[in-house]
């Protein structure tokens, strides 16, 4: 039961959130659901490991919670995100209107996530990815203009389709597994699937592919630039900051607790996914460096920087692991700072295009200081968080036995940090140093729309400051699934 509560907390409390009238209350009711989910995670974190069957629907088919070390820590990344992106929503979405409907389904994604993260199988993981599409999707829906039905039913679509893919190949490799829940290290059965091996290899790649959408991998990235514009800034931040790496958590779950890395360590698969992941990487950021509009460009920022960390994954060692758990957290802080800070400046200005804001850095000095940290751990700018990911996953791409992707993975990876230093920093230089003819009046946001930049961008410069905790965790978890 325990292990049900920050599931069923969130999605209940969206329901109630939607019959609040009152705005004081409203953010009441939401701050209090957020602090429920908060303790229950700590006490689920704090508790050894537990398991909890809800449903079975035949046979070994069941609905079932596990609070693994992977769905611990991804509870812990949902709700350090969720909180500050949600008091800067309150005046954002107050501003854009709406706010109920907002915050129903903002509300009701935190309790799918933490379901997501406690699945114990890939029938109970699916029905909470396919959750998380449909909860998610009304966010991208909020303006009810004609270009966020495009994107919202393009999402919709990319999602639905992408994780459909995963459920074919499941049909397919539910035969050959010793055990229907996920196990660390792999349940495949090699000694029954030996004669279908060239088979179960295609089914992971479809796998991966189908998941990958929602991390944004090639070719089915195409859904983050069209959401992001016409999305409210706090749901872009989710939307980069945590969905995607909803992706990436079924990545790993399929990769690491169902084929297994020896099984897959070697194949054509893992060559063609390396490529799919460093040319996302790569195609990302050129796109992000020749795209004018604010918003849009973080997206392909998103698109690129998420690939990172699928790179890290699907090295199959223990060092590109916990590279890409590193480049996972420290993106998700560093993405969304950068998502809550366009926020703000569109909040105060409406300027939606780079080419708009020459002297904003004068007009909004704690607004783009944020940007501004937050940009440099994106590029990979020592002491901040994104230089210690980057410089592990190069390591670990080197020292990896993967052939010739080990030194593309640094060609690639290093080419991408000048791109993304060319379409970030000319946004902060401009800002902060317009020239003599610019003069602007200051007027920054409030002080519920600053602090949560000001946390996230202390939590980027701290986290690269002192690395050593996450770094050694990271390490030990990663080396228990091999």
């Amino acid at each position: 039961m325990l292990l049900l509560l920050p599931v069923l907390v969130p999605i209940l409390g969206g329901l109630w959130v939607f019959h609040v009238k009152t705005e004081q209350a409203r953010q009441r009711v939401i701050l209090g659901i957020l602090l429920a989910t908060a303790v229950l995670t700590l006490v689920i974190c704090l508790l050894p490991e537990q398991a909890a069957d809800l449903l079975t629907i035949q046979g070994e088919l069941r609905l079932a919670l596990r609070s693994d070390l992977l769905a611990k820590f991804f509870m812990v990344l949902c709700c350090c995100i969720w909180a500050p992106v949600t008091f800067f929503a309150f005046p954002y979405i107050q501003h854009v209107g709406h706010e109920r409907h907002f915050f129903t389904f903002y509300t009701m994604t935190l309790g799918v996530l933490m379901g997501l993260a406690l699945a114990a199988n890939f029938v109970t993981m699916y029905m909470f990815f396919e959750m998380m599409s449909l909860a998610t999707v009304p966010m991208v829906l909020h303006g009810a203009t004609a270009s966020a039905r495009r994107a919202g039913f393009k999402y919709l679509g990319f999602s639905v389709f992408g994780a459909g893919m995963a459920l074919a190949g499941y049909f397919f490799v539910a035969y050959y597994l010793a055990v229907p829940d996920f196990v660390a290290g792999g349940t495949i059965d090699v000694e029954r699937a030996a004669a279908h091996g060239p088979m179960l290899l295609v089914v992971y790649c479809l796998m991966i592919v189908g998941f990958g959408a929602k991390a944004g991998m090639m070719p089915m990235q195409s859904w983050l630039p069209a959401a992001h514009p016409v999305a409210p800034a706090p749901a872009s931040a989710v939307l980069s900051g945590v969905i995607t790496k909803g992706g990436v958590l079924a990545v790993i779950r399929v990769t690491y607790y169902m084929f297994g890395p020896e099984l897959l360590r070697g194949t054509w698969p893992q060559a063609v996914l390396l490529i799919l992941a460093l040319s996302t990487v790569f195609v990302g950021s050129m796109l992000a460096f020749r795209e004018k509009q604010l918003k849009r460009r973080l997206a392909y920022s998103t698109v690129s920087q998420v690939s990172y960390v699928l790179f890290g994954l699907l090295l199959l060692t223990p060092g590109g692991v916990a590279a890409a758990l590193l480049q996972m957290v420290f993106h998700a802080v560093a993405k969304d700072l950068l998502f809550l800070s366009a926020g703000a400046v569109i909040h105060s200005t409406s300027y939606m295009r780079v080419d708009q804001l020459r002297g904003i850095g004068r007009r909004m000095p704690v607004t783009m200081w944020c940007f501004t940290l937050a940009a440099l751990s994106i590029i990979g700018i020592p002491p901040m968080a994104g230089a210690i990911s980057k410089w592990y996953l190069l390591t670990a791409g080197m020292e990896a036995d993967v052939g010739a992707f080990g030194t593309a993975g640094l060609v690639v990876l290093i080419v991408s940090a000048l791109l993304t230093a060319g379409y970030l920093l000319p946004i902060v230089t401009k800002g902060f140093f317009p020239g003599k003819d610019v003069i602007v009046e200051r007027r920054e946001v409030g002080r519920w729309m600053l602090w949560p930049q000001a946390v996230l961008a202390a939590a980027a410069v701290l986290l690269g400051l002192f690395p050593g905790g996450l770094i050694e965790w990271f390490s030990g978890f990663a080396a228990g699934l091999f």
